[in-house]
């Protein structure tokens, strides 16, 4: 089944653009000048994936990002900015409100239906596992995407779900920035490290007291610690 792809971009050339080449990919394209109006149809039906430019009129593609992200029914969009600005500072605020990737113009068409494509298939592959992994009091769900600390529900990001997932099927290993970036982003990036510690941070803090067995190997990466 073709997946759904929302496109909130100001400018028409990028907009039009965008929209026609993943319709040749075989995706359905659903474009939008602003993010009010994306709003609207999200809430009517989800896409499978939001490309979201920074700078609009009206609601900023922040906002957007924000507000889909405090609602639990839709956690599981992902989400890719696009922004002409290349501050990393603009990135890192973007990943801190749940962007799953961040793609800066000018960009390459081909390499933006690729990220797309790649954070599709790890969505896909994450709910072929199927079944239920339980660590201590972390429990993954992964038919129902559901996480539970204490048999209290977790609210995760699609992003933040698979990185969770990873390292729990590898817990007592390390595992390096890159390797984390490639397994769970599937693709190399010009910032990996503030790309992975950030969302590290973001699961630490929803995870409360048991982020605390995710341990930072300074220097290395991660390792989610075996439970005694």
């Amino acid at each position: 089944m073709a997946k759904n792809i929302y496109i909130v971009e100001d400018e028409p050339d990028i907009r039009e653009a965008l929209a026609y080449n993943f319709k040749k990919e075989g995706f359905n394209t659903f474009e939008f000048s602003n993010g009010d109006d994306c709003l609207k149809a999200i809430y009517k039906k989800k896409p499978d994936v939001l490309i979201l430019d920074i700078m609009l009129p009206g609601i900023s593609g922040l906002d957007v990002c924000r507000e889909i992200r405090s609602n639990e029914a839709l956690s599981n969009i992902a989400i890719i900015m696009l922004t002409a600005k290349g501050e990393e500072i603009d990135r890192i605020v973007g990943f801190e409100l749940g962007a799953d990737d961040y793609v800066t113009k000018p960009f390459s068409v081909r390499e933006l239906i690729l990220r797309v494509k790649v954070i599709l298939k790890k969505q896909t592959e994450s709910s072929q596992n199927g079944g239920i992994i339980t660590i201590g009091p972390i429990s993954i769900n992964h038919d129902a995407h559901e996480v539970m600390i204490h048999d209290q529900e977790v609210i995760l990001t699609a992003l933040e779900f698979k990185l969770l997932d990873h390292l729990l099927r590898r817990k007592g290993r390390v595992q390096t920035r890159d390797q984390l970036l490639g397994d769970v982003w599937g693709y190399s990036s010009e910032v990996t490290t503030r790309t992975v510690d950030t969302h590290i941070k973001r699961l630490r803090e929803k995870l409360g007291e048991t982020g605390d067995l995710i341990q930072t190997i300074r220097g290395v990466g991660y390792r989610f610690n075996n439970i005694s």
